[in-house]
C-alpha cells in the first residue's frame, strides 16, 4: 500500500460524553460529488465493502482517507477520496447517518437487502440477549472514561490555578504566532474548519494515526501535561488562521471531544501537535516546545502523580469493558454472517465502484 497517499483518522470516539461523532465533517454537502451511506447489520460486510473501494482507488492513483472505528480500530467507519469529493460512510448505530440531500448528493446502500431475514430471525432470542449485554458493556466503559476525565480535570485545575506561569506561556504563543502569520492579513472570507479525531480509546487501547496526518514542512510539537494551556494556544492559532482565510483541520482529544489537540494548516504548510504519553509525532523539521518549563508543581507534585495513577487505572478498566463489547459484537456477527448473500454484496460493490469510476473519469 502506498502509505504516502493514505491518511488515517477516526470520525467518532468513546469519550467522557459517551460516543461522540464528527460525521458531519467527513465531507461537506456543498463540495461533495457523492456521499454513500451504507446501512446493514453486524457481519454484513460494511467495513470490507468500504476498504475494497478505498484500496481500488489507491491502485488507480488517488489519495484516500480511511476513517477507523473506535469500537474496533481494524474496522472502518468510512472512507474519503478527496480529489473526486466522494465519501462512503457507515450509517448504522451508534453513528446514525441519513441522507441530507438524497439523490443530489447522498445515496443509500442497504446491505440488509442481501440477507436471509427468515434465517436471522431464528436467532432472535440470542441476538436480543447479546445486544443487551453489549449495551451494558458500553455503559460501563463510558462511566469509567467519565471517571478518568474527572481525575484528569483535577490535575488540569491544579496546574492551571496553582502551578502555571501564564506570562511565559503567553510569550511562547505570541512568538509562534508572529512567526506563523508574518505578513498575513485578515481575509475578506474566513477559512473553513474540519473537525476529526487523530486517535481514539479503543478495545485495543489508545490508538492514534498522527504519523499519517502530520506531513507539513513545519511542525510545532508542544510537550506538557496536562495540556489545558496547549489547548488554549491551539484554539488561538485556529481562530487566527481562519480569520486569514486558511482552511484548517482540527483534531480533538479522544477523552474530551471539546479539547483541541492537533491542528493542521495546509495553506501555511504548518502543523501543531500535542505530545504526551499517549501520542507524539516526531517528523523532520519538528520544533519542540516544552510547556513544562512554564510550570512549578512544587507542593502539588504528589497529588498530581496520584491522580495520574488513578487516571491510568480507570482508563485501563474502561478499555477492558470496550474489549468485552467488541467480543460480544463478534458473537453477534457470527449470527448474521451465515445468512448473508456475499455474492450479491460483491455485485453491489462492483456496481458502486463503476459509479465512482464514472465520477473519477470526469476528474
Amino acid at each position: 500500500m502506498p502509505e504516502e497517499r493514505v491518511r488515517r483518522m477516526f470520525l467518532g470516539g468513546n469519550t467522557f460524553q459517551g460516543f461522540f461523532s464528527h460525521y458531519d465533517y467527513i465531507l461537506g454537502q456543498k463540495e461533495a460529488s457523492k456521499i454513500i451511506c451504507i446501512k446493514g447489520g453486524p457481519g454484513t460486510g460494511k467495513s470490507t465493502f468500504m476498504r475494497k473501494i478505498g484500496l481500488k482507488m489507491l491502485d488507480l492513483g488517488y489519495n484516500v482517507e480511511f476513517m477507523h472505528c473506535s469500537s474496533d480500530s481494524s474496522s472502518l467507519d468510512g472512507i474519503v477520496i478527496p480529489k473526486i469529493k466522494v465519501a462512503l460512510v457507515d450509517g448504522t448505530y451508534p453513528h446514525i447517518v441519513d441522507p441530507k440531500n438524497p439523490g443530489a448528493v447522498d445515496e443509500i446502500i442497504n446491505l440488509g437487502d442481501f440477507w436471509d431475514e427468515k434465517g436471522i430471525r431464528k436467532n432472535k432470542t440470542e441476538i436480543l440477549k447479546i445486544n443487551k449485554k453489549t449495551k451494558k458493556a458500553f455503559e460501563s466503559a463510558y462511566r469509567y472514561i467519565k471517571a478518568a476525565h474527572i481525575i484528569y480535570q483535577d490535575n488540569e485545575d491544579i496546574i492551571k490555578n496553582f502551578c502555571c506561569n501564564r506570562g511565559k506561556i503567553n510569550r511562547i504563543a505570541a512568538e509562534v504566532e508572529r512567526e506563523m502569520f508574518f505578513g498575513q492579513n485578515i481575509a475578506t472570507h474566513e477559512g473553513g474548519v474540519r473537525r476529526l479525531f487523530a486517535g481514539a480509546i479503543t478495545p485495543e487501547g489508545y490508538v492514534n494515526h498522527l504519523d499519517t496526518l502530520i506531513r507539513t514542512d513545519k511542525v510545532y510539537a508542544f510537550n506538557g501535561v496536562p495540556e489545558i494551556q496547549i489547548q488554549h494556544m491551539l484554539e488561538g492559532f485556529k481562530t487566527r488562521a481562519v480569520q486569514r482565510g486558511f482552511d484548517v483541520e482540527a483534531f480533538y482529544c479522544a477523552l474530551n471531544p471539546n479539547k483541541l489537540e492537533h491542528l493542521i494548516i495546509p495553506g501555511l504548510g504548518t502543523s501543531f501537535t500535542t505530545s504526551n504519553e499517549f501520542h507524539s509525532r516526531k517528523a523532520e523539521g519538528t520544533q519542540d516546545i516544552n510547556i513544562n518549563d512554564c510550570l512549578d508543581t512544587g507542593d502539588y507534585l504528589g497529588i498530581i502523580e496520584r491522580n495520574r495513577i488513578s487516571y491510568r487505572q480507570l482508563l485501563a478498566t474502561a478499555i477492558d469493558h470496550l474489549s468485552l463489547a467488541k467480543g460480544l459484537h463478534e458473537s453477534l456477527e457470527s449470527l448474521y454472517i451465515p445468512y448473508m448473500d456475499f455474492n450479491a454484496v460483491q455485485e453491489c460493490y462492483e456496481s458502486t465502484l463503476k459509479k465512482i469510476s464514472r465520477i473519477s473519469s470526469k476528474d
